[in-house]
Formats: C-alpha cells, structure tokens, sequence
C-alpha cells in the first residue's frame, strides 16, 4: 500500500506489527521501499519512546486490541502472547514477582576439575559377528579423562540410556553437568528447546545440560579422541555377540584408566586423577512452585489444561509439574523448575516460547 493511502502513524503500526509476527527485517523493508537502517530506527524507537499503548501501563490485550482497531483487516495481527514475549524480551513488562535465575545460554564450560563437566556421546554403531548392530554409549570426566561407561547397547533409545546412566550416578554420583551433540536421544530436533526425556531428567537431577554446535565434533574433542581409541583396540575385528563385545569394552576402561598415562595429565593415568562425585544420586527431588499461581501435570501428550482448555507444551516434559501464574489479562508464563519457558495466551491456546533458557539454540540443520 503507498504511503499516501495511510496516515504515518497507520503506516509504522504495519511496519511494526509485520516485525512482531515474526517476518524478517529485510523482507519487511523491502515491502515498504526503506532501508533496513530506517526500519531498525523506527522499530527501536517504537519499543523505546513510541505508541502511548507500549508504556509499561498498557498490556499485550490493549497493544492487540489497539493494532486491530488501526490496521486494515488484511494485516494479520500477533497473538496476545506474543505480544507480550515481544515487550518481556525487550523490558516493557515487569518480570513476575519471584526471585529469578533464567539461563542466559551460557558458553561451553571448562570443566577443570573433577565431575564439573562429564562428556557423552554414542560411539558410531557397528555390526557384530552375529550380523546384529551395537550402539556404544560412552561418557568421560572432561577433567581427569576418566572414562566412566562404555555400554553395548541395542539402540539409542531413551529408555536404555537411562538405565545405564542411572546406574552410573549411583555407582560414581552427579555431575554438574553433561556435554553432548544435538542428536537423539540426548536432544529432541523437534522439541521445545529441542529438549528430550533424557536431557529433563538430568535437568531434574540438577545437572546442566550443554551441547556442542552441530558440526563442531571438536567442542567434545577429548572425548572424540578417546572414540578413535577405542574403535582401533576394541572392534577390529567386532566380537560375536553382544557379551563378548562387552567384555572387550570392560577391559578397554580398565586400561584405559588404570595403565594408560595421559601426556595432558603429566603421564599420569585417569585413576590417578578421578575422585567420584559428592554430589550422591538419590533420585529425583519434588517440584515445587511457591511463587506461581498453581502447579500442572503435563499430560502424556505434552499439554497443560487451564480452564478447560488444552496448551501444547512438549512430549519431552510429559510427566513432570510446570509452574504457571498470570502476569496479564489472560497471558499466563509457564516455568519449569527455575526456567521460565514461555507466555501461554488462553484465547489463542498457543505457547509464545522466550529465548532458550537451557542455552543456544541449536538445531541439527544450524
């Protein structure tokens, strides 16, 4: 529409409402004949000093209802919770009336001492000499090198990494956290936050999850040249079955910590280094949200119920308690333990998920 056919201020409310919906800068501008230095500069004095209607005193249902009153009827305008995502993200709003810890997508941590960081990954699948494959799940202490499992699994499901690492925590305690690449089942691609069963239930442990970017192998690097370590001494040839597959594997780590010296470690071995963790596994502590409005189950298909109607959260989360409490006429945030996932608008029935509090978001196609 040329500019003569609006008022300025009609013309800036489209600008703006096309930008808050998600469409790109420069798509925008385009569409308009700006520059993208113009469109920057009209959307940053729009969110500092703009419309009456972005002061702290208007909420996303008044901004919503004002753009649809300007705006021609063929502009789809953003939902309320998105809206409000949009002022959260930019301090318009006040943040709800808790003590607050958000992530903030923290870089890969050094890991400089002892179950400060553990390393994780499947070690690529091969076939036995019975013709069925293996799935090596390894994990090391990035510190000491310690290597700490290697499991001949069947698959990479979930429900068999669980159990074996269930078994480690209670055998060699808790890390503070655990590195791992983007793949399953250690992330989910299309999840909220690409979260997995297994990632919650570490973060249900207290345990930080990072993850290296897809296609950088050498953020794990250590635990990368353990892997070629291990392909060369241990399935060259592959045993016949997964028993004896296993038992190659034990004698592996028990060499590999216990008679091999490491050059990084002054020629001392993994062993020497190692102590296991304080930290004990006692199982998963209760979930509690003393400074929300209520508490809600995930239901087996990932959704919350609020009166009687159904939100779609995550399958990842399925079973656990989410903390909600409403910060506007129908905008409610949903956390989970200490991390604020996003603002559920009840009309819409639509979650407007904030920036990733579990750190970068990263996906397998980034």
């Amino acid at each position: 529409m040329p500019w003569k056919e609006s008022s300025v201020m009609d013309e800036r409310l489209r600008f703006v409402a096309r930008l808050l919906d998600g469409e790109p800068m420069t798509q925008v501008c385009r569409d308009f004949g700006i520059s993208r230095k113009t469109g920057y500069k009209i959307f940053d004095r729009y969110k500092e000093h703009g419309l009456e209607a972005l002061k702290r005193h208007w909420g996303a249902r008044k901004i919503r209802e004002l753009l649809l009153r300007r705006l021609p009827g063929d502009i789809r305008v953003p939902a309320n919770s998105t809206i409000h995502a949009v002022l959260h993200r930019h301090g318009l709003v006040a943040p709800p009336g808790r003590p607050r810890r958000r992530a903030t997508g923290t870089p890969l941590s050094n890991g400089s001492a002892p179950n400060a960081l553990w390393c994780t990954d499947f070690k690529g699948e091969f076939k036995l000499g019975n013709g069925r494959y293996c799935y090596p799940l390894t994990v090391t202490d990035h510190a000491s090198r310690y290597l700490l499992l290697c499991e001949a699994l069947q698959s990479t499901r979930e429900d068999l990494a669980i159990t074996a690492f269930e078994r480690l925590f209670r055998e060699r305690g808790l890390p503070d956290a655990i590195r791992s690449d983007n793949g399953v089942p250690f992330a989910s691609p299309n999840a909220l936050f690409n979260l997995s069963k297994l990632s919650v239930w570490w973060l249900r442990l207290g345990i930080d999850i990072e993850r290296i970017k897809p296609g950088r192998p050498q953020q794990n690097g250590r635990h990368e040249r353990m892997h070629l370590t291990l392909k060369k001494e241990t399935v060259r040839p592959p045993g016949t079955n997964s028993l004896q597959q296993q038992a190659r594997f034990d004698e592996f780590v028990r060499e590999f910590n216990t008679d091999r010296p490491h050059e990084a470690l002054n020629m001392k071995c993994p062993a020497d280094v190692y102590i296991p963790s304080r930290k004990l596994y006692g199982g998963l502590p209760d979930l509690t949200y003393p400074f929300h409005d209520r508490d809600i189950c995930v239901t087996a298909c990932g959704r919350i119920c609020i009166y009687r109607k159904k939100i779609n959260l995550s399958t990842a989360l399925a079973g656990q308690r989410v903390g909600i409490k409403e910060v506007d006429d129908g905008i409610w945030i949903v956390s989970f333990m200490r991390y604020d996932l996003g603002y559920i608008d009840l009309e819409a029935r639509t979650l407007q998920p904030l920036d990733n509090p579990f750190g970068p978001r990263l996906s397998p196609m980034s």
